[in-house]
Order: C-alpha cells, then sequence, then structure tokens
C-alpha cells in the first residue's frame, strides 16, 4: 500500500492541477470501490470548485466551496493520472482502461483518471463539520512531519509499552502514515532494532529515531516516493527511493552502515516483514 511519500507525491501533484479549479465534468464508471460511492456523488461535484488539497496520514483532502470535502484513499493499487490535451507524459506503463473507475475534468481541461484494479481505494464525500469525526480520520495520531511529532512523543506513546519499536510506528493511532518500508528504513537509521520492546527505547535512541523517521520520509518525498510493483505519480513517473533502500528488501546482503560488518535479516512481526541489521540496531 502507498505510505506517507507516496501519497504526499500524488497529492502535490493533484494540488497543481485541481487547486482552484472547478470540476467541469465527473464520471463515476461504477458505483463502488471498497465501499459505494457516496450517494449523488457526480451531482454533488459537479461545478464544484476545488479550494486547496491536503493530507492527512494516507488521505487526501480536497476541500471543496461547498462547505464538503472529498476523501481519496489510494488503497492498494489506486493510481490518478492526468492527460491534458488528450497528451499522457512519463514513463510508467499506461495504466489498463478497464480499471479507469473514476474521472475528473477541470475548467482547464485537465483530466484526472483515478485507476484501481483490485479496488481497495475509496472516495467520501462528508461535510466539513463532520470532518474531524469520520470514522477514517477520527482516530488517526499525529503526523510524523508536524511540530509534534518528537522525543518527547514518543517518549510518551513507548512508554511502558512492551511492543515493538515498529509495531507502535506502524500503528495509525500513534503516528499517522507510516508504512513498514520507511518504518525499516528509519529504525536502521537510527539504529533501533524493530523487534526491541518500545518502553526499553532509550531517550536518546528516541530523539535519533524522531529525526530518522523525518529524514527518511523528506528524502522518500523529494525521490518521488518507492515504486516496488504498481505506485506511479500523476504524471506517470516512477519513484525512485527504492534505489536507497538500506535494509528494505536486502536480506543476506552486507549492512551498508559504516564500520559494521553485519548483515541484514528477514523477521516477520505481526504479518509483516522486518528487515534490519542484528549488529547495529540494537
Amino acid at each position: 500500500m502507498p505510505e506517507l511519500p507516496e501519497v504526499e507525491t500524488v497529492r502535490v501533484g493533484l494540488e497543481r492541477v485541481l487547486a482552484g479549479r472547478r470540476l467541469t465534468r465527473v464520471e463515476a464508471r461504477r458505483p463502488d470501490l471498497r465501499f459505494p460511492l457516496p450517494e449523488g456523488f457526480v451531482q454533488r461535484l459537479t461545478g464544484a470548485r476545488v479550494v486547496g488539497l491536503t493530507r492527512r496520514g494516507k488521505y487526501m483532502l480536497a476541500a471543496l466551496d461547498r462547505q464538503t470535502t472529498l476523501i481519496l484513499h489510494l488503497g492498494m493499487t489506486g493510481r490518478f493520472e492526468i492527460t491534458c490535451a488528450g497528451r499522457r507524459p512519463g514513463s510508467a506503463a499506461p495504466p489498463d482502461p478497464k480499471h479507469a473507475h473514476v474521472i475528473f475534468e477541470t475548467e482547464d481541461g485537465a483530466v484526472i483518471t483515478f485507476y484501481d484494479p483490485r479496488r481497495f481505494g475509496f472516495m467520501d464525500l462528508v461535510a466539513d463539520g463532520d470532518l474531524s469525526t469520520h470514522p477514517r480520520l477520527a482516530d488517526l495520531g499525529i503526523e510524523p512531519l508536524g511540530p509534534e511529532f518528537g522525543r518527547g512523543y514518543l517518549q510518551s506513546a513507548f512508554a511502558g509499552r512492551r511492543q515493538s519499536a515498529k509495531t507502535l510506528l506502524l500503528d495509525q493511532r500513534i503516528v499517522a502514515g507510516l508504512g513498514n518500508i520507511y518504518v525499516c528504513e528509519a529504525l536502521h537509521l537510527a539504529k533501533v532494532s524493530p523487534i526491541k520492546p518500545a518502553g526499553k527505547v532509550r531517550a536518546r535512541q528516541l530523539d535519533a529515531l524522531a529525526g530518522a523517521v523525518r529524514q527518511v520520509l523528506r528524502e522518500a518525498i523529494v525521490a518521488g516516493g518507492s515504486t516496488l510493483r504498481d505506485f506511479a505519480s500523476v504524471d506517470g513517473e516512477l519513484g525512485y527511493f527504492q534505489h536507497r533502500f538500506t535494509v528494505y528488501g536486502r536480506e543476506g546482503e552486507p549492512c551498508l552502515t559504516d564500520a559494521c560488518d553485519g548483515e541484514i535479516r528477514r523477521r516477520v512481526q505481526s504479518g509483516r516483514s522486518s528487515f534490519y541489521c542484528p549488529r547495529c540496531q540494537r
């Protein structure tokens, strides 16, 4: 599933063509994605102006001039693609037209198509006053790139907890938007073991971990996210951060940390693969 850097990459791309523009045509080619589309979806969006596009965790929020917000979630295989004047840029393979489920067209002539082969993504329309209590948003934790995220917050969230540091970082109720890839990378950068009980992570390690999370996310956003299978940005370009992985997917390969002669191992935690160096991550 796309994680925070991929979602932010898509958000920025959509913002360039949607923010301040009116939706002149909306087409829903099926009544549902992961969930049924909201009642009156096409009618409520047609003619609306997109005021702005923000992100909350792995969700994108398009504020409309009708006191309504359009929630967008990519799911496992969701992908937006923008075409202007019929031209499709980018290096990614073109998506299969049979998976084009929702189409938006702006007053400028930009066409934004949502493709989703497995249909795990979803869209919803919510009154602005109900946004904070929406079941997908109400329990989300803080943003890892926000001002609240730091050693103090992690110390409070981890205190006395027997679950691993990795498990808690992946808990969306604690930190919103983090996923398996970037948590593995951040733990390695901070030299914290993914299997270490969170309550036993020392204060100086928490400081390093908070910094590592922010560093990895920012570098991944600059690189356009990671493309392992399906992900591509709205302009059809692939992400490139996967070429900079230090542990993820590198089982059996040497650790890249200076002066470390360890070997990357893989361990399954709660159904997810953890990649780490047992020598330098403690």
